[in-house]
This record gives structure tokens, sequence and C-alpha cells, in this order.
């Protein structure tokens, strides 16, 4: 049964009614699914394909970044319009900043985690059979490829990609060529499907919690989830708009940010940084909820201040919407406005540092099992400390003014956002891989990775803040033009060979990923022994989620390693009443 609310939108899939006749042809079952498994996997593999191009684009912008000038025939050979002559185009390798940046935002770390990990999630561990509305769910899956297919159009048209960065400043924006307009359209249709999204999660997480779910009973993933959602039901419709203006300056002769006819380009860095700010934690908080979920099930003990780390996500999420004017301090901001920004910026640092130290005394005595998920999670927290603590220096208007648009700046995004993200989307499927595919990932391959990538990303993107330091542009095509970044040759050669090191590890997570899904062991129910409601389902888990018995939840999801429990109990599942746990073994307990 539903708890806590009975609308009728969502009664038809609160029983097993709806969900007895599971659909048989291939095309409703793995295509136009409205499974939200189904179109959880469709979300995340298609990002993970997605983060391919967007690490691709990567890897050919450090080549020039690595070493500007040098001839390239192989990479001649195989795009001879990129490499003209054997060197990069200038035009290219801005439009493969501008794709790369829209790539691992929008089209894979937003998708995996808001869209894979939310669809899968959400229903299996709050109890419910399926999201609320699950054919706009579908069609909300769908638009994702549509957009896809607009943003990548633009490499094919005259004047290929546009070179504006995934920021679309104006007046650049407003004066590039046809494939800014097909980048626009393409942000407007992904920014709808999660709208579509973001409405289902949080009608299913207020409307669909089974008996004894209560808000007291979340898992920190499922809040994360949830706050997320809620953020994006803000955050996205102003770079709807903001997207909609311009293609209207672009091709219907308005002047929203022309100053020419009485616009103001200002308006688009105001609009885009309501948006853009929010992105950042729209990214970030679904992966501090995985954290803390792998951190506490491998670590075989109960999160550390579960109430303050709920708490900080509600302030995490409130503080995002007034921080949006930190990134444009070098705009000509007043400096009094810049101190309100400063003082909002600096006190998101409090929450997060709560949540920070909460992990750390999850982890501290803890009986951590040493998986390639819970080093994944270990490393997210080292990640975004490194990343944090350069924010912190960045918030200050003074000296934000140096490294604006520097290196440094480069180096402190990837780390918060892009890498310590990327680190909660692994540890996410090294996790849950078993229950989506019934079946193991090889653990010492998924190890390999780990140790590839963290040393990698490290190499990447540390030495990036010594670059900013230097004084070295973002976006710059041919640094070794300018005479005062003549020493910074070495620390781009390391940078170049640390980033290709890095993305030659996800080869060894393709293969693991792909080999795994067919031909790994087989999955127990609950092979780590965990306490949340989706290890209760079969893996993987049938149409509908659970047979005629629905879960009753009678606990806390943390309790592991619990003091009074029964001599050999180190978990008691959240499905586990008390007159079951008095008679129970460890075993027992801990199963279905």
């Amino acid at each position: 049964m539903a708890h806590g609310g009975t609308q009728a939108a969502v009664a038809g899939h609160a029983t097993g009614a709806a969900h007895h006749h599971e659909p048989q042809s291939f095309w409703r079952r793995y295509i136009f699914s409205t499974d939200h498994k189904i179109i959880a996997i469709q979300y995340l593999l298609t990002s993970l394909v997605m983060a391919a191009v967007g690490g691709f684009l990567a890897m050919l912008m450090r080549v020039q970044l690595g070493w500007p000038g040098k001839e390239w025939p192989l990479l001649e050979a195989i795009m001879p319009n990129a490499f003209k002559g054997g060197q990069m185009n200038p035009d290219f390798y801005y439009g493969a900043i501008t794709m790369h940046g829209t790539i691992m935002v929008f089209f894979f770390l937003t998708t995996a985690l808001s869209g894979g990990f939310a669809n899968f999630l959400i229903p299996l561990q709050i109890g419910a059979r399926d999201m609320a509305f699950p054919v706009l769910n579908m069609l909300s899956f769908w638009a994702f490829p549509v957009s896809i297919a607009f943003a990548l159009a633009s490499f094919f048209v005259q004047g290929g990609a546009p070179g504006t960065g995934w920021t679309a400043y104006v007046p650049l924006s407003d004066r590039e060529t046809a494939g800014q307009t097909l980048w626009l359209i393409s942000v407007f249709i992904l920014m709808l499907a999660f709208l579509a999204g973001g409405i289902n999660y949080i009608t299913t997480t207020l409307n669909m919690r089974t008996k004894g779910m209560s808000f007291s009973r979340l898992p920190l993933t499922v809040w994360a989830l949830f706050v997320t959602a809620l953020v994006g039901l803000f955050a996205f419709p102003a770079l709807m708009a903001a997207s909609l203006m311009l293609i209207f300056d672009r091709v219907g002769g308005t002047h929203f940010f022309d100053p020419a006819g009485g616009g103001d380009p200002i308006l688009w860095q105001h609009l885009f940084w309501f948006f853009g700010h929010p992105e950042v934690y729209i990214v970030i908080l679904p992966a501090m909820g995985i954290v803390s979920e792998v951190l506490a099930a491998h670590g075989r003990k109960p999160v550390f201040g579960y109430k303050y780390m709920v708490g900080s996500i509600l302030t995490i999420a409130g503080l995002s919407f007034l921080v949006w004017g930190h990134h444009m301090f070098s705009s000509g901001m007043s400096p009094t406005l810049g101190s309100i920004f400063m003082a909002t910026t600096l006190a998101i640092a409090i929450p997060s540092a709560i949540k920070t130290f909460n992990w750390l005394a999850t982890i501290y005595r803890s009986k951590m099992r040493f998986t390639a998920a819970s080093l994944y999670a270990i490393g997210f927290v080292s990640l975004f400390i490194t990343g944090g603590l350069t924010g912190i220096i960045l918030g200050n208007p003074s000296v934000d003014l140096y490294f604006h648009d520097t290196y440094f700046v480069v180096g402190h995004f990837h780390f918060i956002m892009g890498a310590a993200a990327l680190f909660g989307v692994f540890a996410g499927i090294y996790h849950w891989f078993p229950k989506m595919f019934g079946r193991m990932m090889n653990e010492r391959l998924g190890k390999i990775h780990f140790w590839l990538t963290f040393l990698g990303i490290y190499g990447t993107f540390f030495p990036m803040h010594f670059l900013g330091t230097a004084g070295m542009p973002r976006r710059i095509y041919n640094w070794d033009a300018y005479q005062f970044l003549g020493d910074v040759a070495t620390l781009n050669h390391v940078i170049s060979i640390s980033a290709f090191v890095l993305g030659a590890a996800q080869l060894i997570f393709a293969y693991n990923l792909f080999y795994s899904m067919f031909r790994g062991p087989k999955a127990e129910r609950n092979p780590w022994q965990a306490n949340t409601l989706e290890w209760w389902a079969p893996s993987p888990p049938p149409h509908g989620n659970w047979d005629e018995a629905e879960p009753v939840v009678y606990r806390w999801p943390y309790e592991y390693s619990p003091k009074d429990a029964p001599e050999g109990v180190d978990h008691i599942p959240q499905w586990v009443p008390e007159p079951a746990l008095a008679t129970a073994g460890g075993d027992r307990a801990g199963s279905r």
C-alpha cells in the first residue's frame, strides 16, 4: 500500500495489480519500456557512451596543450578536417572545448546520477513498484537522445560546433555559427527532460513510500536524489528561459542580450549562473548520497550523524541559489554585492564540512571491506576535500579576480564537480551492478581501475592549480605563443600524460562492465549484506519489483554492527521485524 498519499495518479502503481503482466515484446520490454529499472539502465549506458565521447575530446585537447605546434600525421589521417596540415585546427579545438564541457556536465554526470541512479534507486529504496508516472518517465528518457542528436549535429553544420564554451557567454554566442543554435535547442530539450524526471522523483518519493518508510527512515541516497529533484525544479527553468531568449536573438530579431538593441549581455550571465551553480549540487548531491550509502554498507558501521547529513543536504540545496554571483566577480559587480556573495559562498562550506567530517567519522574505526565500490567512495572524500579547499580560495573576490579564467579554476571545478561526481558514479555502479544485472563485476579489475583513475586524476588536475598561479588562461589554444608562459611546458606534459593514463584506465572499466554484464558470476540477492530495501528484491528485480507482498519497513537503514543484536548478526535490514530478529541468526537476519 502507498504510504502518505492516495492520489489517483499513483494508486494503480502502488499495488501489484498493475505489474502482473510483464511486457513480452522486445520493443516494449527493452526499448520503449516504462519500467523504471530499464529506463535507469538506458540512462546509465547512454550517459557512459557520452562520457566516452566527451573523454575522447578531452584527450584531443590534451594532445594540443601538451605539445602545441607539433604535427600529428596519424590524427590527420583519421580526422583530416580537424588536423589539416597535421596540426589541430583552432576552430576544432574551441568546438571540442564547448562539447567536452557540455557532454560531461549535461549528458554524462547529470544524466547518470539524476537519470540513472534516481530511476533505479528511488522506487526500490522506498518500497514502490515503479515511478508515479511511468509513461512520462519513458518520454523524459527519449528526449535525452533527441537532445544528444541536436548537440552532435553541430559538428557537421557549416562552421562546426560552437566555440563559446559550455557557458555560452554572449555576445560571442549571439554571433556564433549555426552550431550554436543547435546547441541551444539541445540544452532546452534536455532541461525539459530533466524537469519531467524531477517531477516524477518528487511525486514518487512523497506519495509512494511503503508502510513504515517515514522520512526519518529514508536512505541518504533517496534524500539526496529527492532534494536534487527539488533543486532542479527551480534551476532548470532559468537556463530554459535563457536558451529560448538567445534563440530568439539569433533567429528572431529580438535583442534580449544585444546592447545595440537595448539588451544586456550580463543578463545571460545572471540567468546562466542562477542555473549553473545549483547545477554543481545537482551533480554532487546524488554522489554524496551514494558515497554515504556505500561507506556504511562496506564499512559495516552506521552513518555518523544521519540527521546532520540530512540537514546538510537541505542547507546546501538552499544556499546553492544564493551564490551564483561569485562566478561574476569580474563582471563589474559592486564591492558590496560581491561581499554578500562571498559570505553566502563561504557559508556553504559549513554544511559541506559537516558532511566531510561525518564521512571521516563513519570511516574511522569501521570494519571497512576494501572493495572497488568502497575505494571509490573513500576516493570521493579525498577529491571533495581537495576541490572544496580550492573553492574557499576562489570564494574571496580579491583572490578570484586574479585567478578568474585561469587554469586554477579549471583544476578546482574538475576536482569538485567532475572527478568527485565521477567517483560517485563509479562507487554506485560497482555497488549496485549486482542488483541491476544479477551478476558481479570483477573486483580485481575494479581495484586496478580505481588506482589508475585516482592517480590519473591527481596527476591531471592538481598541477593545473600551478598553471593558474603562473597565469595560464583557460580555453587557450596555444600557450606557447606567450613568452610569460615559457616555464609551463613540463607541467603541461605531465598533465597530458596523466590524462592519457586516466583515459586508458576507463578501457579497463568498459571491459569489466560489459564482460560482467553477460559473463560475470551470478549475484546473490544481497551480496554486500546491506540494509536498504532494494536488497530484499531478487537480483535483478522482476517487473514490479516485488511479488504480492510488498516490503514493510521497521527501522532506519544503517543498523550495521548493532550492539544489542544476537550473536553473529552484524546488520539488521530495514525489512526485518523485532520478533524475527529475536529468533534469527546472522545470515537469516541479513537475508530474506
